[in-house]
């Protein structure tokens, strides 16, 4: 079970009543959606009651860095997991093997590019790259599309220029960091990438979604991506808005004079914290204290690595694979957020 599927929640409630004999038990399923929609209309409803309750600075500050965080994020992540859900659905793989150079050199380059015109949350990138690999396309461009996708498409970009008003340059430098994040970790899969690390299943070709099934496969991904990255962006929020308020202004102080701790510190938080990558932007921007460099390495490490794209990668192209890649994603990520924020001017 990954991460973010320990989020979900299902309650089943089973009516114990006799009924008829051989008439079924009626089963009532109450997915993780349903309560969700609870809480938030039992928080609308007793708002008043909850203010009062508390009625604590710190809390008052926390909770509206928290909704905050949320009330932006959301549209967002809403809109990158229905294009996920759509690509998933009704766009076949054969349309990137098409447009791909047969050359490994070359087709990391196309595929890098192709992320900004078929985004994809980082969950359903991996799928999208086994499929890729499954119609031949070579793994250097497969695994170069997996990272591109999540990290340079409109929505993503847009959503950073919302979080980080008036500064263009941190849109500008979240692009060049995690395209050449992307085309970098290609180049290196395509010289010394070995194929036995990938497990044959993943290189087996796979059929495509049937026509009758497409509206199906549509609203499935795009609910079940919702509930993960939903919940990863509570998480989230609950962290940033904990860091607001019981971390001492002097530590952000410190990370801030200290440029190569905060760029550390921010890299591994963003492989823990696991954000979808239409909202890490909305909690690197709360985190206020902190200068763009260590942000800008946040928010390009995020769709690269993480603890639930380890586990998605290690199920689906098997863990002598993901031991080796993640850890490289992770130092090239970082190194290219560093030089992308100097030459754009973030540092």
């Amino acid at each position: 079970m990954s991460v973010g599927t320990g989020i979900i929640v299902v309650v089943n409630i089973v009516s114990t009543s006799e009924t008829e004999p051989g008439r079924r038990t009626r089963r009532f399923r109450i997915s993780s959606v349903e309560v969700l929609c609870a809480i938030l209309l039992i928080a609308i409803l007793g708002q008043g009651w909850l203010q009062q309750l508390f009625d604590v600075p710190a809390l008052r500050t926390g909770s509206t860095v928290f909704v905050a965080v949320c009330v932006q994020a959301l549209p967002f992540l809403v809109l990158g997991v229905l294009i996920s859900g759509a690509i998933a659905a009704f766009v076949p793989a054969r349309v990137l093997e098409r447009v791909l150079p047969r050359r490994s050199g070359a087709a990391v380059g196309v595929a890098g590019l192709a992320g900004v015109a078929l985004p994809g949350c980082e969950c359903a990138s991996v799928p999208v790259a086994r499929r890729l690999m499954g119609q031949g396309v070579a793994p250097a461009a497969a695994l170069t599309f997996l990272l591109a996708a999540p990290a340079v498409n409109p929505v993503v970009l847009v959503a950073t220029a919302v979080a980080f008003p008036g500064k263009p340059e941190m849109v500008l430098a979240r692009f060049a960091g995690s395209l050449a994040t992307a085309v970098v970790m290609g180049w290196l899969w395509a010289r010394w990438g070995k194929l036995e690390w990938i497990t044959s299943r993943a290189l087996r070709r796979l059929p495509e979604v049937a026509s009758g099934q497409r509206w199906r496969v549509f609203a499935e991904t795009a609910r079940t991506d919702l509930v993960e990255a939903g919940g990863f962006l509570v998480l989230g929020a609950l962290i940033s808005s904990a860091l607001n308020v019981l971390v001492p202004a002097k530590w952000f102080g410190v990370l801030g004079d200290q440029l190569v701790l905060g760029v550390l510190v921010m890299a591994v938080l963003a492989v823990v914290l696991a954000l979808c990558s239409e909202a890490d932007a909305f909690v690197a921007a709360s985190l206020t204290a902190l200068p763009l460099l260590p942000k800008l390495v946040f928010l390009v490490v995020g769709p690269a690595v993480d603890v639930k794209l380890f586990a998605l990668q290690a199920g689906t192209f098997g863990r002598s694979f993901a031991v080796r890649f993640a850890p490289a994603t992770f130092v090239v990520a970082v190194a290219c957020a560093v030089v992308a924020g100097f030459l754009v001017g973030v540092a």
